[in-house]
């Protein structure tokens, strides 16, 4: 069966700490490993292998859910591909939307910086007229009586 690895070996190896391996067998997204006579854990390759694909899952934006479904599909491979392509498609029409509203924000944020710098050339003693806290006070809706 190979070799079997101690979770602090394990952790060496894939970049991970000892507590988020733990995190993910507690989650159920690795199964609770062999114990040693000595009670520690002990892991195989596959394991090992489980814990590098939930890491690059990770990192492509997949939230622990997802990765279950994943691990899911993986497990039953005559449907996985097209499953998968409509999971990224998801995942990505979520990043373009936040591509979208990054976007608006950058815009809204230069606009906001070149006003003032034109009110600070046009009134460089003024500093109580600033034309960006006077929109965001105009837009500021009204506040409830108590």
């Amino acid at each position: 069966m190979g070799a079997c690895l101690q979770i602090g070996q394990v952790a060496k190896r894939t970049g991970l700490t000892v507590d988020a391996i733990r995190f993910y067998e507690k989650s159920g997204l690795l199964p609770r490993p062999a114990r040693s006579e000595g009670g520690y854990r002990l892991y195989h390759e596959r394991e090992v292998a489980d814990l590098e694909f939930i890491q690059k899952s990770q990192q492509l934006g997949f939230s622990l859910n997802e990765i279950r479904e994943l691990f899911s599909i993986q497990r039953h491979p005559n449907e996985a591909c097209a499953h998968v392509r409509d999971l990224i498609a998801a995942k990505l029409e979520v990043v373009r939307a936040k591509i979208a509203e990054l976007q608006k924000l950058e815009q809204d944020l230069a606009k906001a910086y070149r006003k003032c710098g034109a009110a600070l050339r046009q009134r460089p003693r003024q500093r109580d007229c600033c034309p960006v806290l006077k929109k965001i006070s105009m837009t500021r809706p009204p506040r409830k009586s108590v």
